[in-house]
């Protein structure tokens, strides 16, 4: 179904894959520096914090993915996620250790529940942000696109990511992130934001889901794209999906510390007005590129993706000056979102029809809960033996460093094992088509 004359579809798009995305940077990037500098979170509460909410997403994903494929409606949870997933946010502006302080005994440190209640609330907003798009946001799109525009959408929705970095980035500017009161309005705007757009979704989006009899089984289809048959007859997809979950291991090494290496280890207080301009450039070749993907297929579009990302890495590695770090970032960011572009797009032409919700759960396994797991834990690990520094309190935090850009590098060198597998599948099933 061809939608590049529906206005309203593209409206929708950017809409809410925009203020999504604006969602998931406050948790991705910015929790980790919530908590670190108003509990003096450790890297390893860091990576368990990541850990945790991969899985929340994933497991979130897989069952209302299915049950929207059962219910045949994506809208009731795109729409309703949505305000409830603003409401989850708003409720972080309550995590303050003067709260903690006045709730629990004074001889349990206030900083350490803190770390726990974030790690804890960030699942259970997971839940609602995973619910709303993750699952039902990204079977909408898979329904409403198709061959001849998916590319061009997937580029729109992929680009969306850095947007939502810039957004943030730019307005975070206003705020002192060394006060609990600007955490406070933080979470209370980023939060409000998501739950107005919920409504606003009840007379942008259309339900094309149309309610299938052998979806109807709500078990059968959690289980569904882990059958060995499935797998068997959906080859190019799980490879696909392999491949993107060590796309997105290498980025989840670095992601989850890239502010603090900026602000921390670079000392970077302009990082945001730096990083601006990459961002933008960024986002408009992520667009740019999708129609690539339309035009010339996943093969010729996905090696330059992984190129531009790994010079990034390299340039990151080597220097620090702010002219090269704004070059190696720009080349990093073009990369990884390209990338997620090229990989998203694929995954989508491979999904059995009228089976999205069921493989969104698939999606999320690659995207999210193994890097979420794997990529952050690595990071942890390069960053063991890191340098510490004393804050005004008394207490130390550790400093991030440049081998996590190394580290990166190192998992997409793997990645091209496994890319070599896939190209040797779709040169075979290209052959057998032509037989």
């Amino acid at each position: 179904m061809k939608t590049n004359s529906r206005s309203k579809f593209w409206l929708a798009l950017v809409i809410f894959s925009l203020v999504g995305q604006v969602a998931w940077v406050v948790e991705n990037m910015y929790f980790n520096v919530f908590i670190y500098k108003m509990f003096n979170a450790s890297a390893d509460a860091i990576s368990v914090m990541v850990a945790a909410s991969a899985v929340a997403a994933t497991l979130t994903t897989v069952f209302i993915g299915a049950l929207s494929d059962k219910i045949g409606k994506r809208k009731l949870f795109i729409c309703g996620g949505y305000i409830v997933w603003g409401i989850s946010i708003m409720s972080f502006a309550l995590i303050r250790t003067d709260v903690i302080s006045a709730v629990i005994p004074s001889t349990v440190s206030a900083a350490s529940v803190g770390v726990s209640l974030v790690i804890v609330m960030d699942c259970v907003m997971t839940f609602f942000g995973s619910s709303a798009n993750d699952a039902a946001f990204n079977a909408w799109l898979t329904d409403v696109t198709d061959e001849t525009n998916r590319g061009a959408a997937e580029g729109i929705n992929s680009m969306m990511p850095l947007m939502a970095i810039l957004v943030v980035f730019g307005g975070f500017m206003a705020f002192d992130l060394n006060k609990s009161s600007s955490w406070t309005a933080i979470f209370v705007i980023i939060g409000a934001v998501v739950l107005i757009i919920g409504i606003l979704g009840i007379f942008l989006i259309k339900d094309t889901c149309v309610r299938r009899e052998e979806n109807s089984k709500y078990f059968r289809n959690i289980f569904y794209g882990f059958r060995p048959s499935v797998i068997k007859s959906n080859a190019v997809l799980y490879i696909t999906l392999i491949c993107f979950a060590v796309f997105g291991i290498s980025i989840q090494v670095f992601m989850p510390y890239l502010i603090l290496y900026y602000n921390v280890s670079l000392q970077m207080d302009n990082y945001v007005l730096i990083m601006a301009p990459a961002i933008i450039i960024a986002a408009v070749v992520t667009a740019i590129y999708g129609r690539l993907y339309d035009k010339k297929g996943f093969a010729f579009s996905v090696v330059p993706s992984l190129a531009l990302l790994s010079v990034g890495y390299i340039v990151l590695f080597f220097f620090k000056g702010t002219a090269l770090v704004f070059i190696g970032s720009l080349l990093m960011m073009c990369g990884y979102l390209t990338g997620m572009a090229v990989f998203g797009a694929m995954i989508r032409d491979n999904t059995p029809e009228g089976k999205a919700g069921m493989f969104q759960g698939l999606r999320i396994f690659g995207q999210v809960l193994i890097p979420g797991i794997i990529g952050p834990f690595i990071g942890s690990a390069v960053l063991k033996n890191a340098e510490t520094i004393v804050n005004d309190d008394g207490t130390t935090s550790f400093v991030p460093n440049e081998n996590i850009f190394l580290a990166a590098l190192i998992v997409i060198v793997a990645l091209a094992a496994v890319l070599a597998v896939e190209f040797a599948v779709l040169k075979h099933r290209k052959v057998s088509v032509n037989e």
